[in-house]
């Protein structure tokens, strides 16, 4: 059978007019997101204007920075006792939340991940435990347990753990659905329940996620633990706090210096155990290190006795793993890791006695948070929300600003040299140490209250973690793509934007997002210090015990910020 075919004839071009390529019309999503992006910059730019940050205002306030120093020189620290006493007590009460998120996430992220949830109810209800997790603000918890607890150092356990587990339930649970499927698939075949499928396949391949992920905790409640110091928790935070009030200057700069040397402290230490435990060490030198690190990996394959990793001497099958240099390089670890969780347990002086009768009253202290009421003041509520959203519009945009050419000198694959991409790596870390309220309380000393100190602090805040995050995105990269364009001769420059810049645009944009829901929060919080927003009266309504205002305040941002998580979600789904 033939089947014929006709052809309409071709529509004759017109004598001297050439074949034009067709340029395709964008589609409505990729308008949708340059529409969205066009208005973060007009707000961003209209928040920048209505907070007056510009180069005017920080000359007019160069005399009260001066004024300040003249105040609070010589610095006035602690005695040597008093001050290590804090310190572990603030790196206790820090410690045991991070074990508290940890234990508590856990089954969360089990619950929520594709792959080990019992059930859709489970799955949607551990998510929605994450979510109002993180929407809670930390502080707000602290106010509560401490009504409950009364002052001490368990109420800030217990709020920085819950708030914890926000995150940490979300990047645990994202771990466990990257897990790969064969050896759990292999367990099952064997005859295994569901629980030793977690135990014997889904842990052992999340578990470098899960360290990670708990030290990054530990460093972001170190910093919380000095905001918690304001509403009555212990430590060094505290005594911050009281000096602060007391208009103590030179003990509130010593104790602000020291705090900020304490977090890069923790924060290089705890990335180097982050390179130790992952196995994402630098190279090893030259000399006697380099012998020693290259017999080490021998000594991975059979500890010094040069036997086989699945046999024993007399030919028959090891039923435990032998111990290698590697195992037993991880049991010192969860030796030391124990022994230090014990004494931070020990030194935290949680007090548990409290817990039962803080519990016996909690349908009493619930009711004083219930029903929500604005207290008369709801006109200024809603000014002072629009104040914090601006704020934190002026931060993201002045960080990212920042952000974008010092990331782009940290990432290797950018930066002229690997000792430029170090020394921008180095300033990142050092930026990402600072804690926020330290930040808030100098820029208040230069600018006075107000919402000018809290943009600018948010906005170091940003360059540190905008920072970190867009040169990681950099480096992730295809570098061939990169290649290829250079070799048509393009410039470094011309690469950049041409290739590098255009293949993580669609990363920027989740971290964009990302930084403006973390800013939102920390507009928030650093209110409570006087670095304006709506943070201040939730401050006020706590210390006149207004607690239904609380709650109100509470769910006005916990409303701004599931918009912004809307609007975040939908960004990432148009741009991947």
């Amino acid at each position: 059978m033939i089947s014929v075919s006709v052809l309409a004839p071709e529509r004759p071009r017109p004598a001297g007019q050439s074949e034009q390529p067709t340029i395709p019309r964008p589609s409505g999503t990729a308008i949708g997101v340059a529409a969205v992006l066009v208005a973060w910059v007009v707000a961003s730019v209209w928040s920048v204007a209505s907070l007056r940050l510009n180069i005017a205002t920080f000359a007019d306030s160069l005399g009260n920075a001066a004024d300040f120093l003249s105040r609070a020189l010589p610095l006035d620290f602690p005695p040597l006792a008093e001050l290590a006493a804090m310190t572990g007590q603030t790196l206790a009460i820090v410690a045991c939340a991070t074990l508290l998120s940890v234990l508590l996430s856990v089954p969360v992220a089990v619950a929520a991940a594709r792959n080990t949830t019992p059930g859709a109810p489970a799955r949607w209800g551990a998510r929605a435990i994450i979510v109002v997790a993180r929407a809670i603000p930390d502080i707000v918890l602290a106010i509560v347990f401490l009504r409950l607890f009364g002052l001490g150092t368990l109420a800030g356990v217990l709020a920085m753990g819950i708030h914890s587990v926000g995150m940490v339930g979300k990047l645990y649970g994202d771990a466990i659905e990257d897990t790969a499927a064969g050896p759990r698939d292999a367990l099952r075949a064997a005859g295994a329940g569901w629980a030793q499928q977690l135990t014997g396949a889904v842990f052992p391949q999340a578990l470098p996620a899960f360290v990670a992920t708990a030290l990054h905790r530990f460093d972001i409640n170190l910093r919380t633990s000095v905001l918690l110091g304001y509403v009555g928790v212990g430590g060094l935070g505290m005594e911050l706090s009281m000096a602060t009030r007391t208009m103590q200057y030179r003990r509130a700069l010593a104790l602000a210096l020291f705090v900020l040397a304490l977090c890069i402290a923790v924060e290089l230490l705890s990335g180097a155990v982050r390179r130790a435990l992952l196995g994402n060490q630098a190279p090893a030198r030259r000399g006697p290190w380099r012998r020693f690190t290259r017999w080490l990996r021998r000594a991975e394959n059979g500890w010094a006795t040069g036997e086989s990793a699945s046999t024993t001497n007399d030919g028959g099958y090891r039923i435990s793993p032998p111990w290698t240099a590697r195992r037993i390089r991880g049991a010192c670890y969860a030796a030391v890791t124990i022994v230090a969780l014990v004494a931070a347990v020990r030194g935290a002086d949680l007090e548990l006695s409290r817990v039962g009768e803080g519990l016996a009253t909690l349908p009493q202290t619930l009711g004083l948070f219930f029903p929500p009421a604005s207290g008369g003041i709801w006109g200024e509520l809603v000014d002072q929300l629009i104040v914090t959203v601006q704020i934190a519009l002026a931060a993201t945009f002045l960080g990212f600003l920042i952000a974008l050419p010092i990331g782009a000198f940290a990432a290797r694959n950018v930066a002229p040299s690997p000792e430029v991409a170090r020394v921008f790596r180095m300033v990142i870390v050092t930026v990402r140490g600072i804690p926020d309220l330290i930040l808030a309380i100098l820029f208040i000393v230069v600018t006075g209250l107000g919402a000018q100190a809290g943009a600018l602090a948010l906005a170091v805040g940003t360059v540190g973690l905008f920072g970190k995050l867009i040169a990681d995105s950099l480096e992730e990269t295809d570098v061939r793509v990169q290649q290829a364009v250079s070799a048509t001769g393009a410039t470094r420059v011309q690469v950049f934007g041409a290739a590098t810049l255009r293949q993580c645009a669609p990363a920027l944009v989740a971290h964009l997002c990302y930084q403006l829901d973390v800013n939102i929060r920390a507009a928030t919080l650093l209110g409570v210090v006087g670095a304006g927003g709506i943070g201040f009266y939730l401050i006020n309504a706590t210390r006149v015990l207004q607690f239904d205002v609380v709650t109100t305040i509470v769910l006005m941002v916990f409303a701004v910020v599931m918009a912004v998580e809307g609007i975040a979600m939908w960004l990432r789904r148009a741009t991947s």
